[in-house]
């Protein structure tokens, strides 16, 4: 007799490469160009920041650690300038708790964010209003911003945006994950040829 809990396995890793063959037939050049945006920041001495809530926020620390750290360990390269604006616990629960949630990314990119440096900003839904607040005030200091979202995109103007097909919010946090490794390999790759 065959485990009821196999059908659930199998429907959701069968919406997940779906939504996996919607991003590789729709999103390439998309994922291409956030990753020449990211690596032109890098070139001209810039640096990235990321944000996000939730698993969004898991994936902002992630990506920071790849570039910061290396993604693939037989690539020896120089650390690359990426911030998680997700981390610092003291910040996040003071000005949240003084001030407001909404402008915890903002408030950082004010900080942090100068002319030229790149603020990627991760929202499933694309209205995450600290997220869209902070694109919006990055765009006003000059920061080139990427939206990695779900399909209704970003709900505020950015520079550019990577936006997944698909409603399945559990699937399009996949497909950002392996987005996410996308952009990084091919940074990698443009700035430290093997």
């Amino acid at each position: 007799m065959t485990d009821p809990r196999t059908a659930t396995i199998q429907s959701h890793l069968e919406r997940s490469t779906k939504t996996l063959e919607a991003v590789a037939t729709e999103c390439i050049p998309s994922i291409l160009e956030a990753a020449d945006l990211i690596s032109t920041a890098f070139k001209n001495g810039n640096k990235l920041l990321i944000c996000g809530n939730g698993g969004s926020a898991a994936d902002s620390q992630h990506m920071a650690a790849e570039f910061t750290s290396r993604l693939r360990k037989d690539r020896p390269r120089d650390a690359l300038p990426a911030i998680a604006l997700t981390t610092d616990t003291s910040f996040l629960t003071a000005f949240a708790n003084d001030i407001n949630f909404e402008g915890i990314f903002a408030r950082q990119v004010e900080a942090l964010g100068k002319e030229g440096d790149v603020l990627l900003g991760i929202t499933t839904s694309g209205s995450s209003k600290n997220v869209v607040l902070a694109c919006e005030e990055a765009a006003k200091r000059g920061l080139v911003t990427i939206g990695l979202t779900g399909s209704a995109g970003l709900s505020c103007d950015s520079t550019h945006t990577v936006a997944v097909p698909g409603e399945d919010t559990q699937c399009t946090q996949e497909s950002h994950i392996v987005i996410e490794h996308l952009i990084c390999e091919l940074v990698e790759d443009h700035l430290f040829p093997a």
